[in-house]
């Protein structure tokens, strides 16, 4: 098992490696420019649209907000914590910049991917709309290659069912054990009961509950944890100027060694940023279309500019957030208590602690909420891959299997699991951007035609 384990985390370096990172850079820069920068245009238009009244005549299962809540509550997660601590600890201040750049570039492929959702979505024999990469690259690819379309769509639903149990459940509820046993005392089996009867109640009911929860829970835990994050950045707001000269002038310049941070070339800041942000936004996975895909819309557009939003919201504001908070406190050079310097959820609650009294409890709450929320988004991305390869009739097995699965990695932590499901979120993308790329002509052409009839 340790010879497969190694062997597996040898294909998850490969995966997430430079090729990989370069064609989600790639794909997003087509993307964005093929649609003159749309997405960095019409940001503030896109808020509008989210909170404007809908025709809850329209075809779809979910009001268009809860859609963006269902896929927000997948992406924003133990990423935004831990992930951007981690990005600062090994690639300095300047990976935020690279952070940065990859979300907004994101947003034209988070666009792309919930316009072609919608487009390419079905109806199943209960009458529910159902979507996501599978269906856009055998209804949409296969209309000029019937037979790659297939096999495109095939590989995403088997990449997106077996991953969804690693990245989207073992990986969180054991997150959630161990912090609430190391704050609270908490034994890691109460937690995981918990959470399995609360997980069943809202999968159980679908894709309608999981956006009601959703719809009500993700806001409430975005506004609070960015409420506590500008509270110690007004306590530290002297600093502020200061963080933000870090990232733009590490970004093109090394950064030496001090305090308890090693140092890190350019090179760093770009690999650790980039590969923080998209772990973080999942744009280019195609994970959020199937979300958006059930939307109450009958405007690819229209659900193609609240998808995009994710993305925003996920990197540019709730990452900002840890970010800044991490570097005005100062505690990204602190060292720990074995000598080495601070990294992960460690650093980022460190940072809140050294600013406010209590502050490590924040990020406790945030960790259970954040991961709770990621563990029903993917439950859903899940069975729909599921669903995909089987029927609608087997849903009740994967729903089962993924309530016992929460209680199960409460408990233990499998290494093999996790890499086997991080290397498959990995290979989600491959099929999806070649999906993307070779649709790129009829999301321009919509997105033309959609602001061609709006006042300017």
């Amino acid at each position: 098992m340790e010879m497969l384990n190694n062997l597996i985390s040898q294909i998850n370096g490969f995966v997430w490696g430079p090729p990989m990172l370069g064609m989600l850079g790639v794909t997003g820069v087509l993307l964005t420019t093929g649609m003159v920068f749309m997405p960095w245009r019409k940001i503030v238009y896109a808020f509008r649209q989210l909170f404007a009244a809908h025709d809850d005549g329209h075809d779809g299962d979910v009001k268009p907000f809860n859609a963006l809540a269902t896929a927000l509550s997948a992406t924003v997660g133990t990423g935004n914590i831990a992930g951007v601590a981690t990005a600062i600890a090994l690639g300095g201040p300047g990976a935020i910049f690279y952070m940065w750049v990859i979300a907004l570039f994101g947003m034209a492929t988070k666009y792309a991917e919930a316009v072609c959702a919608v487009t390419y979505r079905e109806t199943d024999s209960k009458g529910r709309f159902v979507g996501g990469p599978m269906y856009y690259l055998r209804n949409g690819v296969g209309e000029f290659a019937p037979e790659m379309g297939k096999t495109l769509g095939l590989l995403f639903a088997i990449f997106g069912a077996v991953a969804a149990f690693g990245i989207g459940n073992a990986v969180q509820i054991n997150s959630m054990a161990a912090v609430m046993h190391d704050s609270f005392s908490v034994p890691t089996w109460v937690t995981g009961v918990i959470v399995a009867v609360l997980v069943a109640f809202v999968v159980l009911g679908g894709i309608r509950r999981i956006g009601d929860v959703a719809g009500k829970l993700v806001p409430a835990m975005i506004v609070l944890y960015v409420a506590a994050s500008l509270i110690i950045l007004l306590i530290n707001i002297a600093e502020i100027p200061h963080a933000i000269a870090l990232i733009f002038t590490y970004a093109f310049e090394p950064v030496a060694a001090v305090g308890g941070f090693a140092g890190a070339a350019v090179a760093a800041a770009i690999r650790f940023g980039v590969a923080r942000g998209v772990f973080s936004n999942e744009a280019g996975l195609g994970s959020a279309a199937i979300a958006h895909a059930a939307a109450k819309t009958n405007n690819p557009v229209r659900q193609g500019l609240i998808a995009m939003l994710g993305t925003f919201i996920d990197t540019i504001i709730v990452c900002t957030m840890t970010a800044l908070v991490i570097l005005t406190s100062g505690m990204w050079t602190a060292t720990g208590a074995d000598g080495n310097g601070l990294t992960g959820a460690i650093l980022t609650s460190e940072a809140f602690s050294a600013t406010i009294s209590g502050g490590n409890y924040i990020v406790t709450v945030a960790l259970v909420i954040f991961a709770f929320t990621t563990i029903l988004g993917w439950s859903y991305y899940g069975e729909r891959c599921w669903q995909y390869l089987f029927s609608e009739k087997t849903l009740i097995i994967y729903r089962i299997v993924w309530v016992i699965a929460v209680l199960t990695f409460a408990n233990v932590k499998v290494d093999f699991v996790w890499n086997l499901s991080d290397t498959l979120n990995g290979l989600m993308a491959v099929p999806n951007l070649i999906g993307l790329l070779l649709l790129a002509p009829m999301v321009f052409r919509v997105t033309r035609e959609y602001f061609a009839k709006q006042p300017d």
